[in-house]
């Protein structure tokens, strides 16, 4: 009797290789193609994934569980049909920049083969994104999908497939690991015919692509604070808090994760949570739901997120206020150690208060210190100076200002660029602080034809030992059969050029 055995790691490395193979043919075509055909597959796609937006999201909250089917589809629209309307006109292939008087015209060139990384959080709104993007930029995408959201994500990916092939271009231009492994995902991030990873999910997650050896842009954790200033609006901040943080149940990174107040506010504040739905946990209960917010490891607990207030006290064992929308520690501490301070995709928030905006500056500054650093966080205020001051100090790439911050972050509701992936730069250990578009996957070749001779360099304009009054070709607008005549540098480039020059001089 002859007995099958399939090894999941090997058929998912294989899986990989094969994908690439593929992929590397189709994008080698595409990448010969002008940018009115690169628009067309993008609008293509756009529309195809906007008419399929509630039943992706459907599939996406049946599989997950996380969030709300309503909130998803918004989403699923958003990364389809606010993101190309963002994208549409940009130059990504050919000639997408012209100088005509310094003489230097740029090239879009795409990176090539594209490796996604898509979380269970928002899976079919990623996937749209992502792949919207690879197109624009000239790219081909090679999915790698959470396993706990494979199915909704190859759903997506078999739709943008179709749509292509329906338009007569390679459907491998954009395609997905069916059998996701840890191997098979490394198989694709480190293959020498990989060009750059979009990495969006946990820490393991993005360090791994950026150990790989492959260019990656990875995002970092969101873990921010939401300020409420003296000077704010305090019913229209509170509602924009709840607008944020209950959108999918808290599944998007940049939703707020604590708010931080003043003491001569607080009685105001707290009053106004309680009035929109905030329930403030008794000290308790409060630890009851400590207690479960992060899992073994330390990390967040994944039975917990995405769910409503109501799943989650469940979980904990209490009672709450029938209504509650979201629950509320009340915190002092920041640490690894206390929950209420760290990222939690799902409606619980910390709830700090501080004497003054000062040490609520610092007070937001250690939370993202802890976590969070580089990401974002917002401020409710109709104070500028403190509004400016925030922006100068605090360590985030974006600070929304009066705004829900999972949809201001994300630029639904600012003008920020459209993107489900937000970088958090040096800080947070990241190679850029975009919101992530198509100009991140193309590289910029640069024309530039020359300008100036070497004579026109040396101190006096000619080199040393020749007659200073014999004029360079540049200088004496005579041209040379094919050549033509340039204008002469600009005298304060000469004086800077020769200033340079005397300090190299002096220095040898």
């Amino acid at each position: 009797m002859t007995v099958e055995v399939k090894d999941r790691d090997l058929i998912s490395i294989q899986e990989a290789r094969n994908l690439v193979a593929a992929a590397a043919v189709a994008q080698e075509s595409y990448a010969r193609l002008d940018q009115a055909v690169v628009d067309r597959a993008v609008e293509a796609v756009s529309r195809a994934c906007e008419a399929q937006a509630e039943r992706l999201a459907r599939l996406a909250n049946e599989e997950t569980g996380f969030g709300r089917w309503e909130d998803k589809t918004l989403k699923n629209l958003f990364a389809s049909r606010d993101v190309y309307r963002h994208i549409k006109d940009l130059k990504t292939v050919g000639i997408i920049k012209e100088d005509a008087a310094n003489r230097i015209f740029e090239v879009g060139v795409p990176v090539g083969l594209v490796t996604a990384l898509i979380p269970s959080t928002n899976p079919t709104s990623t996937t749209i994104f992502k792949a919207l993007i690879a197109l624009k930029a000239g790219c081909a995408v090679i999915f790698s999908p959470h396993p706990a959201a494979k199915n909704c994500i190859l759903e997506t990916v078999q739709l943008i497939r179709q749509t292509l092939e329906a338009i007569k271009l390679p459907a491998d231009l954009v395609t997905s690991l069916t059998m996701p492994t840890k191997q098979g995902t490394d198989t694709l991030m480190r293959h020498p015919r990989m060009n750059l990873i979009l990495a969006t999910g946990g820490n393991a997650m993005v360090h791994a692509a950026y150990s790989s050896g492959t260019p990656a842009i990875g995002v970092g954790p969101g873990n921010g604070p939401a300020y409420i200033e003296k000077s704010a609006d305090i019913p229209l901040a509170v509602k924009r808090i709840f607008d944020s943080k209950t959108f999918d149940n808290g599944t998007i990174c940049a939703s707020e994760q604590s708010v931080v107040t003043e003491t001569s506010i607080r009685k105001e504040v707290m009053e106004e949570i309680s009035r929109q739905g905030g329930y403030f946990l008794p000290p308790g209960d409060s630890e009851r739901v400590e207690r479960i917010l992060m899992g073994p490891g330390g990390t967040m607990n994944a039975q917990l997120v995405g769910r409503p207030a109501e799943r989650i006290a469940q979980a904990a064992g209490i009672t709450i206020p029938p209504g509650t929308k979201i629950l509320l520690g009340q915190e002092t501490r920041v640490g690894e150690k206390y929950p209420y301070s760290r990222e939690k995709l799902m409606p619980v928030l910390g709830f700090f208060v501080e004497d003054n905006w000062e040490k609520a500056c610092l007070k937001c500054i250690e939370i993202l210190s802890l976590e969070g650093a580089g990401h974002t966080m917002t401020i409710h205020s109709r104070d500028e100076a403190v509004i400016r001051e925030f922006g100068l100090k605090k360590p985030v790439s974006r600070l929304i200002v009066n705004a829900p911050a999972a949809l201001a972050a994300i630029g639904a509701t600012t003008a920020l660029a459209p993107s489900l992936t937000l970088g958090c730069g040096a800080i947070g250990h990241n190679s850029t602080s975009d919101n992530v578009g198509p100009l991140n996957l193309i590289n910029i070749r640069r024309v530039a034809y020359g300008l100036r001779e070497l004579d026109d360099l040396r101190p006096g304009g000619g080199p040393p030992g020749q007659n200073q009054a014999q004029p360079s070709l540049a200088q004496s607008g005579q041209a040379q059969p094919g050549q033509t005549v340039l204008a002469a540098p600009d005298p304060a480039f000469n004086e800077l050029v020769r200033l340079v020059m005397e300090r190299l001089t002096l220095s040898r």
